[in-house]
């Protein structure tokens, strides 16, 4: 039988691009700038890797893994804290980043399954808004708490200028959001579908699209745990042990949570369902928790079916 591909893992730097391989092969080091990934790209040909995995760091990686993507490769995410957990699993200590680039590409031999396959370029480009978007909104929060910690007229009226153009640029990139999910069918299909559903408005709607893309390809458990909602047990031996949320996407739990928030006041089918943890004896923030979970996996399923609210069966 034919041995099979090599598979290439590379650790993203600021400056540099570090090449690994299994099996083992010789590994190198380019600049992470458009030569270096080009010179990466033959390196990857000459040793007949087609399937390349890294870890996403954010802008560091988005050059090279858009690079990658557009030459052919199967290029697949590895999360970050799953990769340094296999290190521990080896036993290994030594930490360098011609190291790790070999680590990540026997992670990727032995866990294709943990791989996730890489964003599109649009999908990016979503991110990287909403993310924007979200900077400037925690800007302006913080501007405004100083705001009211204020007592010099000059200083107050440079707190409110500064919150104004804050304010105007988080519209601004608002406005190239909605603009690029209403250019494509799926997304804003998805979007009216979110916006149908109680307690989801625009913003939320937006940072769903953006940064849960997954969302209505996978089964409940699993979008609640992407979420950051489910909880978790964590018990041992005569410990009576404890549930607690773990894990998720930070932004996807704000985001869910202020939904939840908002469909436990105004909907009464939530309602209802939060008053009942109440009564029950859960605390606010758990039956909101509980609500916006709840809130996940119906979104899920409407994407799933593609139907809004009103007409599922959740509206019943």
């Amino acid at each position: 039988m034919p041995a099979p591909s090599p598979i290439a893992g590379v650790d993203v730097g600021k400056r540099f691009l570090d090449l690994g391989f299994q099996p083992a092969a010789k590994a190198c080091r380019v600049a992470n700038d458009p030569a270096g990934i080009a010179a990466l790209i033959a390196a990857l040909r000459r040793r007949g890797a087609t399937r390349v995995a890294l870890e996403p760091i954010g802008p560091y990686a988005w050059p090279v893994t858009a690079a990658l993507v557009a030459e052919g490769f199967e290029v697949g995410l590895a999360d970050p804290r799953q990769v340094r957990a296999f290190r521990a699993a080896e036993g290994r200590i030594a930490k360098t980043d011609r190291l790790d680039a070999g680590l990540i590409a026997r992670f990727a031999r032995a866990m294709p399954q943990r791989l996730r396959p890489a964003p599109a370029a649009q999908a990016l480009a979503l991110k990287a808004l909403s993310t924007r978007r979200r900077q400037l909104v925690e800007l302006a929060a913080m501007e405004k708490t100083r705001l009211r910690q204020a007592f010099d007229e000059g200083i107050a009226e440079g707190h409110r200028t500064l919150i104004a153009a804050l304010e105007a640029a988080c519209r601004e990139v608002e406005a190239r959001l909605e603009a690029l999910i209403a250019a494509d069918p799926a997304l804003a299909r998805r979007r009216e579908i979110l916006l149908s559903i109680p307690g989801i408005g625009p913003r939320i709607a937006g940072v769903v699209i953006a940064d849960m893309p997954e969302l209505g390809a996978l089964n409940r458990k699993a979008a609640a745990s992407l979420a950051g909602l489910a909880p978790h047990p964590d018990q041992s031996g005569a410990l009576p042990g404890r549930n607690a949320l773990s894990g998720g996407r930070p932004c996807l739990t704000t985001a869910f949570y202020m939904a939840g928030l908002v469909a436990a006041r105004s909907n009464p089918r939530f309602r209802a369902a939060y008053r009942a943890l109440r009564d029950a004896g859960k605390p606010p923030k758990v039956a909101i928790v509980a609500t916006g979970r709840r809130l996940v996996t119906v979104a899920n399923a409407l994407i799933r079916e593609d139907i809004t609210f009103e007409k599922s069966r959740f509206a019943a």
